[in-house]
């Protein structure tokens, strides 16, 4: 059945469906398990957990299982039921889920990494469990023998990762700020590119195999969307949160991103339109409206009898310009820009009232969202953190799909 694609009022917001409680530490991944009322939770209290709804309508443990150190990260696997769980002291613990979701038998642990374990990807065609960690590097074990088949490391700790089946290029993200795309091979791999960009650590990674765009989210609160398969180079970005963005999810069907930041904002990106990239940032001597010299040019301040001016630059034309010639700030979001930021003078007078228009839907979650993860088929999702509680959300009133789609998840 097709997706039922609908207007979205501004006056939608997510309706919270339920909250599960009951781990005594924060909540480090949370996965709605597909086609069941149930969800899979691991938390840094040494537990992973198995609730169910109940006729009741509340969520109950039905598997409860207590590990040996910290649960820092997971992945499922529905039609196989085998969940993967990272640890806070570097190993990877493989589980098998019966049929009901009430008994859960260990399978094997893998030696991973000599850190906390920050992000876990399952490739089934290939027997692959694939991982980074805070040892800074990421790692690929055979599944079916449970030895170490690869290994690359980087400068800084690996926090994130995402990973295409098809073509076996994985993306990391690190704490410099850096994401690096690596093609896969049994024993061995090679770097492809980096990707530099963000100002801050990445802390969140989507790729889209579909239109092969790659999203990542940081903790200088903005969001790039790379265009990884199409023109070279080209770059979209977002800043709408106020704090860094934990998660992120791209919808390819309708174009949309959501996206959840540590303060609780979710925020409902709309990608159906054409979006301008942000320009590069210009530098100059002096201020390109103005010709005054900036505080470091000290011949063109001797020579003008002037003191030097601080430097800023107009976020919609990339100048390089002082606070006199850029007194208004303005929102852009087609460039992104959600709130008001810097611009020239000149450019302010540009903008039309309609160029202000928000191309987002911002939500609050009343939480400290660390952690999101999307069933798109039936437009849920699950939020959790620090606060140690998990939320279910019905997205459906926002990202434009409805609970009987049928569509397969990503």
């Amino acid at each position: 059945m097709a997706a039922e694609i609908h207007s979205r009022p501004q006056s939608s917001r997510p309706a919270l469906l339920s909250k599960v409680e009951g781990h005594q530490d924060a909540v480090s991944a949370a996965l709605l398990i597909p086609k069941e009322d149930g969800v899979i939770t691991a938390s840094e209290d040494r537990t992973i957990r198995v609730w169910l709804k109940r006729d009741s309508g509340q969520y109950w443990p039905s598997i409860y299982h207590t590990m040996s150190s910290p649960c820092s990260a997971m992945a499922y696997h529905h039609d196989s039921r085998r969940i993967f769980v990272g640890q806070d002291n570097g190993a990877i613990m493989e589980f098998h889920v019966s049929e009901d979701f009430n008994k859960m038998n260990f399978v094997k642990t893998y030696p991973a990494h000599q850190n906390r374990v920050s992000a876990i990807i399952f490739c089934l065609t290939s027997e692959w469990v694939i991982s980074t960690g805070h040892d800074k590097c990421v790692s690929w074990m055979c599944t079916r023998s449970g030895s170490m088949l690869g290994r690359h490391y980087f400068t800084s700790w690996a926090s994130c990762l995402q990973y295409d089946y098809e073509t076996q290029h994985a993306f990391v993200g690190d704490y410099s700020g850096q994401i690096t795309l690596l093609k896969l091979e049994q024993n061995s791999c090679s770097v492809i590119t980096t990707l530099k960009g963000h100002e801050g650590s990445i802390t969140s990674l989507w790729w889209d195999p579909v239109q092969r765009l790659l999203f990542s989210g940081a903790s200088d609160h903005s969001i790039i969307m790379w265009d990884i398969g199409g023109r070279k180079g080209r770059t979209l970005l977002l800043q709408g949160h106020h704090d860094k963005v934990q998660a992120i999810c791209y919808i390819q069907l309708t174009r949309q991103l959501v996206s959840c930041s540590a303060d609780g904002g979710i925020a409902v990106w709309n990608m159906d339109i054409s979006r301008e990239e942000a320009p590069q940032w210009l530098e100059s001597d002096s201020c390109q409206k103005c010709e005054q010299p900036f505080f470091w040019n000290i011949k063109q301040m001797w020579d003008t009898k002037t003191l030097g001016l601080r430097q800023h630059h107009c976020r919609k034309c990339g100048q390089a310009v002082c606070g006199k010639c850029s007194t208004k700030r303005s929102s852009y979001p087609i460039m992104g820009f959600e709130f008001q930021v810097r611009v020239c003078d000149s450019c302010f007078e540009s903008i039309k009232d309609e160029d202000r228009t928000s191309l987002a839907t911002f939500h609050e979650g009343k939480h400290n969202i660390s952690h999101m993860s999307m069933d798109i088929s039936r437009g849920l999702m699950v939020t959790c953190g620090s606060d140690r509680v998990v939320k279910i959300w019905d997205m459906t009133p926002v990202v434009g799909c409805s609970l009987a789609t049928g569509f397969s998840s990503c």
